[in-house]
Protein backbone atom coordinates (compact mmCIF):
# COMPACT_ATOMS: atom_id res chain seq x y z
CA UNK A 1 0.00 0.00 0.00
CA UNK A 2 0.62 3.22 -0.32
CA UNK A 3 -0.48 7.21 0.35
CA UNK A 4 0.43 9.85 -2.08
CA UNK A 5 0.31 13.82 -1.45
CA UNK A 6 0.28 15.64 -4.91
CA UNK A 7 1.55 19.13 -4.41
CA UNK A 8 1.04 21.28 -7.92
CA UNK A 9 1.24 24.99 -8.52
CA UNK A 10 2.88 27.21 -10.62
CA UNK A 11 6.93 28.41 -10.49
CA UNK A 12 7.97 30.20 -7.18
CA UNK A 13 4.50 29.17 -5.15
CA UNK A 14 6.96 27.83 -2.49
CA UNK A 15 5.84 23.85 -3.32
CA UNK A 16 9.47 23.21 -2.77
CA UNK A 17 9.64 24.55 0.68
CA UNK A 18 6.84 23.75 1.72
CA UNK A 19 7.01 20.12 0.15
CA UNK A 20 10.20 19.30 2.00
CA UNK A 21 9.05 20.45 5.16
CA UNK A 22 5.34 18.61 5.16
CA UNK A 23 7.37 15.71 3.93
CA UNK A 24 9.82 15.88 7.31
CA UNK A 25 6.49 16.49 9.64
CA UNK A 26 4.63 13.83 8.48
CA UNK A 27 7.25 11.22 7.74
CA UNK A 28 6.62 10.91 3.78
CA UNK A 29 9.37 11.11 0.96
CA UNK A 30 9.23 13.85 -1.38
CA UNK A 31 10.33 13.44 -4.93
CA UNK A 32 10.93 16.94 -6.23
CA UNK A 33 10.03 16.38 -9.74
CA UNK A 34 10.54 20.10 -11.02
CA UNK A 35 14.13 19.07 -10.29
CA UNK A 36 14.18 16.30 -12.67
CA UNK A 37 12.76 18.57 -15.71
CA UNK A 38 15.52 20.86 -14.82
CA UNK A 39 18.17 18.38 -15.37
CA UNK A 40 17.02 17.14 -18.45
CA UNK A 41 16.86 21.12 -19.21
CA UNK A 42 20.43 21.42 -18.11
CA UNK A 43 21.73 18.19 -19.71
CA UNK A 44 20.09 19.86 -23.24
CA UNK A 45 21.89 23.23 -22.38
CA UNK A 46 25.00 21.92 -21.83
CA UNK A 47 25.32 19.38 -25.03
CA UNK A 48 23.52 22.18 -27.14
CA UNK A 49 20.93 20.23 -27.95
CA UNK A 50 17.89 22.19 -29.61
CA UNK A 51 14.05 21.64 -29.25
CA UNK A 52 14.18 20.18 -32.33
CA UNK A 53 16.68 17.36 -31.94
CA UNK A 54 14.37 14.55 -31.16
CA UNK A 55 16.67 11.57 -31.37
CA UNK A 56 19.53 13.44 -29.67
CA UNK A 57 16.91 14.18 -26.88
CA UNK A 58 15.93 10.61 -27.05
CA UNK A 59 19.92 9.08 -27.19
CA UNK A 60 19.92 12.02 -23.83
CA UNK A 61 17.08 10.50 -21.93
CA UNK A 62 18.24 7.22 -22.52
CA UNK A 63 21.71 8.07 -20.92
CA UNK A 64 20.99 10.54 -18.25
CA UNK A 65 21.14 10.23 -14.74
CA UNK A 66 19.02 11.83 -12.26
CA UNK A 67 19.53 11.16 -7.99
CA UNK A 68 17.84 13.05 -6.06
CA UNK A 69 19.78 12.79 -2.02
CA UNK A 70 19.15 13.92 1.26
CA UNK A 71 22.33 15.15 2.65
CA UNK A 72 22.77 17.05 5.69
CA UNK A 73 19.26 17.52 6.18
CA UNK A 74 18.65 19.07 2.67
CA UNK A 75 18.01 17.27 -0.71
CA UNK A 76 20.94 17.68 -3.45
CA UNK A 77 20.26 17.17 -6.87
CA UNK A 78 22.75 15.20 -8.92
CA UNK A 79 22.81 14.94 -12.66
CA UNK A 80 25.17 12.27 -14.45
CA UNK A 81 27.19 12.01 -11.04
CA UNK A 82 27.61 16.35 -10.88
CA UNK A 83 25.85 17.89 -7.92
CA UNK A 84 23.97 20.72 -9.55
CA UNK A 85 21.28 21.59 -6.97
CA UNK A 86 22.22 25.29 -7.69
CA UNK A 87 22.89 25.12 -11.18
CA UNK A 88 19.36 23.77 -12.16
CA UNK A 89 17.77 27.04 -10.41
CA UNK A 90 19.80 29.73 -12.52
CA UNK A 91 18.07 32.19 -15.06
CA UNK A 92 19.68 30.12 -18.04
CA UNK A 93 17.88 26.62 -17.09
CA UNK A 94 14.44 29.11 -16.07
CA UNK A 95 14.58 30.52 -19.78
CA UNK A 96 14.63 27.36 -21.21
CA UNK A 97 12.72 24.83 -18.93
CA UNK A 98 8.95 25.40 -20.43
CA UNK A 99 9.98 24.27 -23.96
CA UNK A 100 11.69 21.22 -22.70
CA UNK A 101 8.65 20.25 -20.30
CA UNK A 102 6.34 20.15 -23.18
CA UNK A 103 8.19 17.86 -25.10
CA UNK A 104 5.88 14.28 -25.03
CA UNK A 105 9.37 12.05 -24.91
CA UNK A 106 10.88 14.07 -21.71
CA UNK A 107 7.06 13.39 -19.69
CA UNK A 108 7.01 10.33 -21.24
CA UNK A 109 10.33 9.18 -19.54
CA UNK A 110 9.95 11.38 -16.42
CA UNK A 111 6.12 9.89 -15.76
CA UNK A 112 7.75 6.59 -15.83
CA UNK A 113 10.43 7.57 -13.47
CA UNK A 114 8.22 9.44 -11.08
CA UNK A 115 5.75 6.78 -11.00
CA UNK A 116 8.37 4.16 -10.19
CA UNK A 117 9.91 5.92 -7.25
CA UNK A 118 6.67 6.04 -5.79
CA UNK A 119 5.60 2.50 -6.08
CA UNK A 120 4.80 1.11 -2.21
CA UNK A 121 5.45 4.19 -0.40
CA UNK A 122 4.14 7.17 1.05
CA UNK A 123 4.98 9.85 -0.54
CA UNK A 124 4.93 13.99 -0.79
CA UNK A 125 5.21 15.05 -4.99
CA UNK A 126 5.61 18.50 -6.09
CA UNK A 127 5.15 19.57 -9.60
CA UNK A 128 2.30 20.86 -12.43
CA UNK A 129 0.81 18.37 -13.18
CA UNK A 130 0.87 15.56 -10.76
CA UNK A 131 -2.74 15.40 -9.21
CA UNK A 132 -3.83 15.60 -12.98
CA UNK A 133 -1.84 13.50 -15.11
CA UNK A 134 0.93 11.41 -13.07
CA UNK A 135 -1.11 10.32 -10.21
CA UNK A 136 -4.45 11.56 -11.06
CA UNK A 137 -5.85 8.88 -8.02
CA UNK A 138 -3.61 11.10 -5.38
CA UNK A 139 -5.17 10.51 -1.86
CA UNK A 140 -4.50 14.44 -1.42
CA UNK A 141 -3.98 16.81 -3.80
CA UNK A 142 -3.22 20.18 -3.09
CA UNK A 143 -3.22 23.44 -5.54
CA UNK A 144 -0.45 25.91 -3.75
CA UNK A 145 -0.75 29.28 -5.56
CA UNK A 146 0.14 33.14 -4.78
CA UNK A 147 0.27 36.42 -6.84
CA UNK A 148 3.11 36.77 -9.44
CA UNK A 149 4.47 39.72 -8.04
CA UNK A 150 5.30 37.53 -4.48
CA UNK A 151 6.56 34.71 -6.49
CA UNK A 152 8.94 37.10 -7.61
CA UNK A 153 9.92 38.63 -4.24
CA UNK A 154 10.18 35.19 -2.82
CA UNK A 155 12.33 34.05 -5.69
CA UNK A 156 14.46 37.36 -5.43
CA UNK A 157 15.45 36.21 -1.96
CA UNK A 158 15.74 33.21 -2.19
CA UNK A 159 18.49 33.96 -5.12
CA UNK A 160 20.30 36.02 -3.47
CA UNK A 161 20.97 33.64 -0.69
CA UNK A 162 22.14 31.34 -3.13
CA UNK A 163 24.62 34.11 -4.57
CA UNK A 164 22.55 34.13 -7.99
CA UNK A 165 22.10 37.36 -9.67
CA UNK A 166 18.87 38.35 -11.09
CA UNK A 167 16.75 41.66 -10.67
CA UNK A 168 13.26 41.69 -9.53
CA UNK A 169 11.71 42.71 -12.83
CA UNK A 170 13.53 39.98 -15.17
CA UNK A 171 12.43 37.54 -12.55
CA UNK A 172 8.55 38.64 -12.64
CA UNK A 173 8.66 38.35 -16.65
CA UNK A 174 9.60 35.16 -16.06
CA UNK A 175 7.48 34.07 -13.76
CA UNK A 176 4.54 35.46 -15.95
CA UNK A 177 5.82 34.29 -19.14
CA UNK A 178 6.31 30.29 -17.51
CA UNK A 179 2.70 30.60 -15.93
CA UNK A 180 1.57 31.60 -19.71
CA UNK A 181 3.15 28.71 -21.21
CA UNK A 182 2.75 25.88 -18.35
CA UNK A 183 -0.75 26.95 -18.54
CA UNK A 184 -1.45 26.62 -22.29
CA UNK A 185 0.74 23.63 -23.32
CA UNK A 186 -0.68 20.75 -25.02
CA UNK A 187 0.92 18.19 -22.98
CA UNK A 188 0.10 17.98 -19.20
CA UNK A 189 -0.93 21.46 -19.03
CA UNK A 190 -0.60 23.64 -15.68
CA UNK A 191 -4.19 23.63 -13.91
CA UNK A 192 -5.98 22.34 -10.89
CA UNK A 193 -7.32 19.03 -10.75
CA UNK A 194 -11.29 19.44 -9.79
CA UNK A 195 -10.72 17.77 -6.84
CA UNK A 196 -7.91 19.30 -5.21
CA UNK A 197 -7.71 21.89 -2.45
CA UNK A 198 -6.77 25.68 -3.28
CA UNK A 199 -4.10 27.46 -0.84
CA UNK A 200 -3.34 30.85 -1.81
CA UNK A 201 0.16 31.17 0.02
CA UNK A 202 0.46 34.86 -1.02
CA UNK A 203 -0.35 36.60 2.93
CA UNK A 204 1.30 33.50 4.63
CA UNK A 205 3.82 32.64 6.09
CA UNK A 206 5.96 29.47 5.79
CA UNK A 207 5.02 28.11 9.05
CA UNK A 208 1.16 28.90 8.32
CA UNK A 209 1.34 27.31 4.77
CA UNK A 210 2.70 24.48 5.99
CA UNK A 211 0.45 24.15 9.24
CA UNK A 212 -2.34 24.63 7.02
CA UNK A 213 -1.11 21.64 4.25
CA UNK A 214 -0.96 19.34 7.32
CA UNK A 215 -4.03 19.96 8.66
CA UNK A 216 -5.56 18.89 4.92
CA UNK A 217 -3.41 15.82 4.57
CA UNK A 218 -4.54 14.43 8.23
CA UNK A 219 -7.89 14.42 7.57
CA UNK A 220 -7.52 12.23 4.41
CA UNK A 221 -4.98 9.82 6.79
Amino acid sequence: MSFVVAIDGPAGSGKGTITKLVGDKLNLINIDTGAMFRCVTLDMLNKNIGISEEQKIVDLLDKIDIDLREENNKQKVYLNGEDVTLEIRTQKVNNFISPVCQLKIVREKLLNLQRKLAEGKNVIMEGRDIGTTVFPNADVKIYLDATPEERATRRVKQNKENNIECSYEEILNSIKSRDYQDSNRKIAPLKKADDAVYVDSTNMSIEEVTNTIIDIIRKKQ
